[in-house]
């Protein structure tokens, strides 16, 4: 064993024999446990950051812990390999996107192997291969027969100049986020998966989901929104009915008026006939749809000048046109009830329309409804026969009402819409239909799969080059052999990411999506992944398992056991402002920041002397150039360092805040590691454990330390997953252990023990010098494969302990009294303390309270 830690011979030592072994491979084994661990993939953009670094982090100290309580683990990793970032980059690189991923894949994947992390590598999928996507267009084409696939027109946001569909979030102030044009609403054909017909299912079963986040699993509720309702029929033109849904029927009295979306049909038949109301819709084809931005934007309309029959009072309301009415939900129209809603009363207030109060608050206090809405339930008031009812009793009473009129019917709604799959890209898997003059929309013959994505493409931005490639969409119809055009669309990236962790244990199956070891594997024990994940992706991955598991491809209801979402890596922003009032941000690295003369924190670039602004902390990012490159870090440090800083410095589940001098720290914890074993001086006649019957106090203290230690730290990653407690935990017991002096009885068999037990408590985070050290004091084989530390029962026995001696609440003694001594004794010993009875002179004892193992209370009184 050299003398100096030298993490960059070790790690290089170390992967070196993991990768010879293959000691990670899993294998399908049943007579052990198993468990099957899982980070979410990343998208390959060529660098690792730090949040890669301390997700993959987390989820490897999960899996080699398990590994070590003799489970049989699987530790996969890929590439979510298609998608928007790689088109851009390669419109702006001028490359084909295929050969720019796949340049970034093998860039990141040496980057996560110099990390140490346990993956087995035999496993490993990109999404952008024909066969990983191939599965896919499989499946999309059994849902197909099913009906769980269909195409219908959708309202899209169009950049006019890349000649492509946005998301909402990258219509950015009514332009391109790219292109900056000006961005049109568009109703053009779109595929879409039915999930809500999956709806009750994917929200009851949240319930079972015990080992997720209470706050995830809140988020999903509210994205799928079941809501009990009623659907009810006002009457515009005669006889043609106008359909909403309110979950407030108890309102229903005080409705002055009914808000369509721009695009309602009632609204596009009077556009010929209205310049100015076609100019307001036009102009709303150009807003975002986001929810923020309708919670936020100025509510603005114009009246269509008709007006629509009440279902109930058979009064006339007037109908307008609104901004903040979205034709995708629902049925594009909405009673407005301004005194009970506040959209509905900014909207009134607008535009002069009416305010009629029917809820009362039940305490019954006074609203001023000039100044808001009153959206609580109370009692009905000015609502005719409903008056006076509560919101229960006239939630029934009411819908009782329509339905004998044949105005109206409870309804389960939810918020929940179809998952529209199609995207405007080139970049993503192709979908395997033809459409064919003749006979429709016909699926492609199984028999022809996959569709190949064509990768020797560089996209210039005008639109998706598939669009433009005759040797792509040209061919013939499966059923009548005319002439025919292929399907242009691709999938939404989440359809790759919505089943990844499935084909994980099938990965090398060419005939089949998944085959029986999807089942023995699945599903995932503990998944790993932000929280920024915690609805889309995490709710249409289990959407795809119902989908699986209802095509006989595996048996469990749900994809992930256990949730972890890991906080975000924030670090200090420092930047200048330029002339025209933006910033230019400096990285940390290059700005020292000192105390000023007044007390303020003074920043300077260290090159120049420059001074620069402070900002505050941020996530790191390209944007703000507060990003720590993980390379530089590790060529530093070693990766066991950037391993144990990142799950030292806070809980997993809550923000790190960079720090230079806690990675230093986290080094320095290590080199005294390694010095401690190497001044151990135990030779291979040193017993692995010492004698217990010749341990003096300090020897018996020091080993109760030590199992008390790993319990914690058992529990710590085991069950809490609070692996900065674990750390700790061990960091003090290396504080202790460097006390024990020499000529202890034991004490080398002692160190050695304490020394062996501590390095496997610390193997799953630091795994590198772990196995150096492992080694270095006698043991044979990989210390992954090693068998954790086990609690001795009897070294947490105590002969004596120390209980606190409170005189009316105040601590007067400290007694040491037998460990099981019976509450007589621990009585007696305290009455007998020297100051304790200085104390009670002239006092009574009324009451004696002792607390089992921690002290004991004397209540007196004057006697």
């Amino acid at each position: 064993m050299q003398e100096s830690y030298d993490p960059a011979v070790i790690e290089t030592a170390v992967q070196r024999r993991w990768d010879e072994s293959r000691c990670f491979d899993a294998r399908e084994d049943d007579r052990r446990e198993r468990f099957y661990c899982l980070s979410m993939f990343p998208y390959p953009s060529g660098k690792l950051h730090m949040g890669h670094v301390r997700n993959y982090t987390i989820g490897d100290v999960i899996a080699r812990f398990q590994r070590m309580q003799g489970r049989n683990v699987l530790q996969p990793m890929g590439w979510d390999a298609f998608g928007l970032p790689a088109e851009n980059a390669a419109i702006q690189n001028r490359v084909a996107p295929a050969a720019w991923t796949r340049q970034n894949i093998e860039q990141m994947r040496a980057q996560l192997k110099r990390l140490g992390f346990a993956y087995d590598w035999s496993r490993e999928i990109a999404t952008c291969d024909a066969e990983y996507y191939r599965w896919e267009q499989w499946l999309f084409l059994r849902l197909f027969e099913k009906g769980l696939v269909y195409r219908k027109l959708s309202t899209v946001n169009w950049d006019p100049v890349d000649q492509t569909v946005l998301a909402n979030e990258q219509v950015i102030d009514g332009r391109g986020w790219r292109s900056g044009a000006v961005v049109e609403r568009r109703e053009m054909p779109q595929w879409f998966l039915r999930i809500t017909d999956y709806a009750d299912e994917l929200l009851e079963a949240l319930d079972g989901l015990d080992g997720w986040p209470d706050q995830v699993r809140a988020m999903q509720r509210n994205w799928i929104g079941r809501s009990e309702g009623v659907e009810l029929d006002f009457t515009v033109a005669g006889d043609q009915r106008l359909t909403v849904y309110t979950t407030r029927p108890d309102t229903l009295m005080g409705v002055s008026y009914v808000a369509l979306a721009p695009e309602h049909p009632l609204v596009t038949a009077r556009l010929g006939d209205d310049p100015d109301l076609a100019a307001f819709v036009e102009d709303c084809r150009n807003r975002g749809v986001a929810e923020a931005d309708l919670a936020t934007m100025e509510k603005r309309g114009r009246a269509l000048g008709i007006t629509a029959r009440h279902p109930l009072s058979g009064e006339e309301v007037p109908v307008w046109v609104a901004n903040f009415v979205l034709m995708e939900y629902g049925t594009g129209a909405v009673m407005a009830v301004p005194a009970h809603d506040e959209r509905d009363h900014a909207f009134a207030q607008q535009y002069g329309l009416p305010i009629r109060p029917v809820i009362e608050p039940l305490d019954g206090s006074r609203w001023d409804f000039d100044a808001a809405a009153f959206t609580d339930h109370g009692r009905l008031v000015d609502s005719g026969e409903f008056s006076g009812l509560d919101f229960e009793q006239a939630f029934t009473a009411i819908a009782v009402s329509l339905e004998a009129r044949g105005l109206g019917r409870r309804r389960r709604n939810y918020r929940l819409r179809d998952w529209g799959i199609s995207r405007q890209r080139y970049w993503g898997c192709p979908i395997p239909v033809i459409h064919c003059d003749d006979c429709g929309v016909v699926p492609v013959p199984e028999s022809d799969l996959p569709v190949r994505l064509p990768e020797d493409v560089v996209p210039d931005g005008a639109g998706s080059p598939l669009a433009k490639m005759a040797s792509f969409h040209e061919t013939t119809c499966p059923e009548c052999g005319r002439a025919a055009r292929r399907e242009t669309d691709t999938f939404d990236t989440f359809f790759e990411s919505s089943w990844y962790y499935a084909r994980y244990c099938s990965a090398d199956n060419h005939e089949a999506m998944l085959d029986a070891r999807a089942d023995y594997w699945l599903p995932v024990h503990q998944y790993v992944g932000g929280v920024e994940h915690a609805v889309l992706h995490l709710l249409y991955a289990r959407f795809f398992h119902k989908l699986l598991r209802d095509e006989g491809l595996l048996s469990s209801d749900e994809p992930f056991t256990r949730l972890l979402t890991q906080g975000m890596v924030i670090a200090p922003t420092f930047y200048r402002e330029r002339p025209d009032g933006s910033r230019d941000w400096i990285n940390p690295a290059d700005v020292e920041v000192a105390r000023g003369a007044e007390g303020a924190d003074d920043a300077r670039i260290r090159a120049t002397g420059e001074r620069v602004q402070i900002g505050g902390m941020e996530k790191m990012s390209k944007s703000k150039n507060n990003g720590v490159d993980p390379q530089a870090l590790i060529d530093r440090y070693g990766a066991d360092t950037a391993r144990l800083f990142t799950m030292f410095a806070a809980p997993p589940d809550l923000s790190l805040e960079w720090s230079d001098s806690g990675v230093e720290g986290a080094h320095r914890f290590l080199k005294r590691l390694w010095r401690q074993v190497f001044e151990c001086r135990c030779t291979q006649a040193t017993p692995m454990r010492p004698d217990t019957a010749r341990l003096g106090d300090t020897g018996r203290a020091l080993r109760r330390k030590l199992h008390e230690t790993i319990a914690k730290v058992t529990d710590d990653i085991g069950r809490r997953q609070t692996f900065n407690t674990a750390i700790a935990a061990c960091m003090e017991l290396l504080n202790e252990l460097s006390r024990l002096p020499a000529g202890e009885p034991e004490a080398n068999p002692l160190r050695r023990e304490c020394l062996t037990d501590l390095v496997l408590m610390l193997a799953p985070i630091v795994p590198h010098i772990s196995q150096a050290l492992w080694e270095s004091m006698g043991h044979h084989g990989l210390i992954a494969d090693a068998a954790w530390p086990a609690v001795d029962p009897e070294a947490l026995t105590v002969a004596e302990i120390t209980l606190a001696v409170q005189v009316n609440g105040k601590l007067r003694a400290q007694i040491q009294v037998p460990a099981e001594a019976p509450r007589e004794v621990i009585e007696q010993a305290a009455r007998g303390d020297a100051n304790v009875r200085r104390h009670l002179e002239g006092l009574s004892v009324v009451k004696v309270v002792v607390v089992p193992g921690r002290l004991v209370n004397l209540v007196a009184k004057p006697a």
